[in-house]
């Protein structure tokens, strides 16, 4: 009983192992490879499959999702001799498991080999500074010839990208130093422009006030001319109505004079010929006062007849309040020449 209990139980353990090798599950964006004697039969897809046992055998499993794959820094040369290292990521997805494990032998490392040649003769055709400027032209040459290499071994490549490009040191150093450069001189024409800007605001505002003033003191100058002038013929007006006589005329003349020596700066008092004039009707005006021609009338005006003639003259008088008033010297006979009345002349010449 012995030998025949081992054998069922060899037999069971057979079987328990066959089944387990029928029953193959495949996950979800995965794919298996089954051959047969060494020969690709057919690929399995994802959920439960079966295969025959002892005959079919599963090689590999591939990830049908999408990959990423840095690769370390390789060192290469520009058009300018320079020597910088350029770290790539390649994002790629297999489409073919088929092709992905017959075609190539190890597609990650050809991928690798292919972006580093390919990486070479795109920098050594470009300068330092236009490979530090152009990383989308650089991914999108990667991405063509890749793609179009990589196409045979089921592989897509959706993207690449440049993660880092670093020039040598020195070159680093002269770049800061050139940066640098280029940041005081904008900072120096952005300044330049600023002080330009403001001078020429502030001559413009200037120049806007001095028109402003210009033209307010225009302004005042005729309303003030208009203010006189409105004086002058209300004045004109006043004495045109109230007929004025020469005796008056000749009070408000004697009245004005002293107003011409006010200030500092005058020295010298040039008294108008036109003084006696104004002297001899104010002398007949108090004549007529004292009685119309009596005994003081005549005492006054007999110097005037008993004077010798002389020729109208001005006299200078001067200014200083230590010599003490003197007395003017006038025409005793006001007939001997004529005077000539400003005011009497315009009322004469007046149309009115």
């Amino acid at each position: 009983m012995e030998p025949v209990l081992i054998v069922l139980v060899v037999l069971v353990v057979v079987a328990f192992i066959a089944l387990i090798k029928t029953i193959q599950v495949i996950p979800q964006a995965s794919a298996a490879i089954v051959e047969r004697f060494g020969r690709y039969t057919r690929t399995l897809n994802a959920g439960l499959n079966i295969v025959v046992p002892f005959i079919d055998r599963v090689r590999n499993r591939i990830d049908l999702r999408e990959q990423v794959v840095p690769f370390p820094p390789q060192p290469v040369i520009t058009q300018d001799n320079l020597v910088v290292n350029i770290d790539t990521v390649i994002y790629y997805q297999v489409t073919d498991p088929r092709a992905a494990t017959y075609e190539v032998a190890s597609y990650i490392q050809a991928i690798e080999q292919l972006t580093v040649t390919t990486l070479r003769n795109i920098i050594g055709s470009m300068d330092l500074e236009s490979t530090l400027t152009s990383r989308e032209v650089i991914n999108a040459g990667l991405r063509g010839v890749l793609d179009e290499a990589t196409g045979k071994w089921g592989i897509r490549v959706n993207r690449v990208e440049l993660k880092a490009i670093e020039p040598p040191t020195s070159i680093q150093d002269s770049m800061e130093k050139q940066m640098r450069a280029e940041r005081d001189k904008r900072a120096a024409i952005l300044t330049a422009e600023g002080n330009r800007q403001s001078q020429i605001l502030r001559a413009e505002g200037e120049k806007q006030a001095e028109v402003l003033k210009a033209e307010g003191e225009a302004q005042a100058a005729v309303l003030r001319a208009d203010g006189e002038a409105a004086a002058i013929r209300t004045v004109f007006e006043a004495i045109h109505e109230g007929d004025a006589d020469q005796k008056l005329l000749a009070y408000q003349y004697l009245q004005t004079l002293p107003e011409l020596a006010k200030g500092d700066s005058n020295k010298l008092w040039i008294i108008p010929s036109e003084v006696g004039d104004a002297l001899k009707g104010l002398g007949g005006a108090f004549t007529g006062l004292t009685g119309n021609g009596g005994a003081n009338g005549s005492a006054m005006a007999a110097p005037s007849a008993a004077a010798p003639a002389a020729p109208p003259a001005a006299t200078q008088v001067p200014l200083d309040p230590a010599a003490g008033p003197r007395p003017l010297d006038t025409d005793t006979k006001g007939s001997a020449r004529p005077r000539i009345d400003p005011l009497r002349e315009y009322r004469k010449n007046d149309p009115e």
